[in-house]
């Protein structure tokens, strides 16, 4: 039996009914139509539209199929998505009072609200996993002191940088990633329930109560645009494929600096695999997925923009593509930052190794040159200068130590720009790689963390506080 019998003579092909289900996907949304459920039923009895006693057969029915849901819950074949499923169930178990369930509501506002509950939910709990990886960083950065090791530019080193600076900066991306979901979360915060199929209803609903039971913050304002509305999915995908893409920069550098030929990292051999043929081998799988998921989050982003982009108002069944780019983002996230906070954690620099990398005289080229600059040189000529001197210090073999030493304007006081340890030590500008400016740096990280932890707590407090019993 479908919902739509009435209308339609013909039982529907088996063909319509395996392309169009949704179940074998939309069945995780079944703890969020309970609640929505819940919410609706007691919209129909504060309207008069349902009586005490009906009230009450519904909400006994609803917890009875919560509880089956849980375990042994039976679906059969005419379930053609979760809120069928639970809808048949209710009436099953309630009769005739069953039927009334539906009162006032399309499956169009129904899943609209179901996903918003979803990606709030969910959401929020990606926040607490961004906010473990980077309390992650921060310790990694806080224990890694004065450690220094090349900081690069097209993949060529070009300036020493302190390792707490390196690891600090995948922190700050990630706290953009955190604001951007908690923002989404804001604007998602709107319940579509009572915009009907697409124009509300003729019976006495009270969104503004529903929305407060269910703990949005608001009610929807245009009845068509509630149930047409998955720019909040979009929004989510593109917050979840922003994430993506930065573990996926991490992944890059612990892909690069586990080689032998970088050897700044050694891994856990809890976050590593090794090969199935060369005994020899650990392979830095969780680094390389973390690269490669990126690619898949993109892609489910892309797809949804595209289905979106040739919608009429106001419902389409096209929008039934969104749960699944969806909830798969959302899983590959979760996972990823679990374990890319495992790797992190767990992972061991190779200090003497980074600094080796560092030392090299080269590095501290631009020391040179502000050396000049501030004994009165105009920058661009000491570019040109001490540019020169590493060329000829390339072509002839000379240790460009040697060369700065002979050169007239700059001698023995500027050679020693160029020992060991010295060129991190110069960076002094307010948010760079050097010493002090890194200690402030952390203190700043810390206090952003407590913020963002409380700014997690009061959006998980304002969603789960009782809901109003008037």
């Amino acid at each position: 039996m479908t919902l739509w019998e009435g209308r339609l003579g013909a039982t529907t092909a088996d063909e319509v009914l395996a392309f169009t289900e949704s179940l074998t996907f939309d069945r995780r949304l079944a703890g969020d139509d309970i609640a929505g459920s819940r919410a609706h039923v007691r919209g129909l009895g504060r309207g008069g539209i349902l009586t005490e006693d009906e009230v009450a057969i519904l909400l006994a029915a609803i917890d009875r199929v919560e509880e089956e849901l849980g375990g042994d819950f039976a679906f059969q074949p005419s379930d053609e998505d979760i809120h069928t499923a639970i809808e048949r169930r209710v009436t099953e178990i309630a009769g005739d009072v069953g039927a009334k369930l539906h009162t006032g509501r399309s499956r169009n506002d129904q899943v609209a609200t179901d996903l918003r509950l979803f990606a709030r939910r969910e959401l929020l709990a990606i926040v607490s996993r961004v906010i473990e990886l980077q309390e992650v960083l921060v310790t990694r950065a806080a224990e890694a002191g004065d450690a220094y090791l090349p900081g690069y530019t097209h993949l060529q080193r070009a300036q020493p940088v302190l390792l707490a600076h390196h690891l600090l900066a995948h922190g700050w991306a990630l706290g953009r990633d955190l604001d951007r979901i908690v923002h989404s979360v804001d604007r998602l915060n709107v319940s579509p329930l009572g915009a009907g199929a697409l124009a509300g209803s003729s019976l006495p609903l009270d969104p503004d109560f529903v929305a407060e039971n269910l703990g949005f913050a608001a009610r929807f304002e245009n009845s068509m645009d509630a149930v047409s509305d998955r720019d909040f999915v979009a929004e989510a995908l593109f917050d979840l494929a922003m994430i993506g893409v930065h573990l996926s920069r991490i992944g890059e550098e612990i892909a690069l600096w586990s080689s032998e030929e970088f050897g700044f990292v050694v891994l856990d051999d809890a976050f590593a695999t090794g090969s199935s043929m060369l005994p020899q081998k650990k392979n830095p799988d969780v680094a390389e997925l973390a690269r490669g998921k990126a690619g898949r989050l993109i892609g489910h982003l892309t797809g949804m923009l595209a289905t979106l982009k040739g919608l009429p108002l106001s419902y389409n069944r096209d929008l039934q593509e969104d749960k699944e780019p969806l909830f798969d983002s959302v899983d590959q996230i979760d996972r990823a930052l679990r374990a890319t906070a495992g790797m992190l954690a767990t992972a061991s620099f190779d200090l003497d190794r980074m600094r080796a990398a560092a030392d090299g005289s080269a590095a501290a080229a631009v020391d040179l040159a502000e050396w000049l600059v501030q004994k009165g040189m105009p920058f661009r000529q000491a570019h040109g200068v001490v540019g020169g001197l590493v060329r000829d210090s390339i072509e002839r073999g000379v240790p460009l130590l040697e060369l700065v030493q002979a050169h007239p304007a700059l001698g023995a006081d500027a050679a020693g720009l160029l020992e060991p340890g010295m060129a991190v030590t110069r960076r002094t500008t307010p948010g760079g790689a050097g010493p002090a400016a890194v200690a402030v740096q952390l203190d700043r990280f810390r206090h952003r963390l407590e913020i963002d932890r409380e700014r997690l707590d009061h959006a998980l407090k304002a969603m789960t506080e009782p809901p109003p019993t008037g």
